[in-house]
């Protein structure tokens, strides 16, 4: 991995050069195939790399591509983060991109390219404001702290966006709606 002063496009594995997708847009498309509870995890990280990959990796340096991939998107901190789940890249995209957006000073969705770590810069840029609320609330209820008063009010009127869906196979889904059926 290059170092943080440049924007790598390729992998070095096994003294070949792997060319991959750096694109913000298509690094979201690799995090919700790793997140897909449809795909058993073997497969999830096989088609994360096809996703993620502009050629076919061999077999024998398959290991070392994966590895590449989790450090890339982490902007290549090998720091294992513990504890529950604070931010989701799909349910909470409206307020990733509004945030993201205002540090860029412009719609970042509109620009043909965006590498990855530009996109997480401007994310870890951002102001305090609506995502940071709900992170802090999330935090705060993963660790049974108390909410302060406005917290408390904060998460009744959006109970629903601070609490993380979970994600659902579509065989886990076709049963919860068979259950909420028989339960009418």
């Amino acid at each position: 991995m290059t170092g943080l002063w440049q924007l790598p496009e390729a992998a070095e594995l096994g003294g070949e050069s792997y060319p991959f997708r750096a694109d913000f847009r298509d690094v979201l498309q690799v995090i919700a195939c790793l997140d897909d509870p449809d795909l058993p995890e073997c497969s999830r990280w096989l088609v994360a790399l096809n996703l993620f990959y502009k050629t076919t990796v061999p077999r024998i340096h398959r290991q070392a591509a994966m590895e590449y991939l989790a450090r890339f998107l982490t902007c290549g901190e090998t720091e294992e983060r513990g504890g529950a789940r604070l931010l989701d890249w799909q349910q909470d995209a409206g307020a990733i991109i509004s945030g993201v957006n205002h540090v860029a000073g412009q719609e970042v969705r509109a620009l043909p390219f965006v590498h990855w770590w530009t996109f997480l810069s401007w994310f870890h840029s951002m102001p305090p404001g609506q995502l940071s609320t709900v992170v802090s609330i999330r935090d705060k209820l993963s660790r049974g702290k108390k909410l302060e008063d406005w917290e408390k009010d904060f998460y009744r009127q959006n109970k629903a966006r601070i609490e993380i869906k979970p994600r659902l196979s579509r065989q886990e889904e076709a049963e919860r709606q068979r259950l909420k059926q028989m339960l009418q």
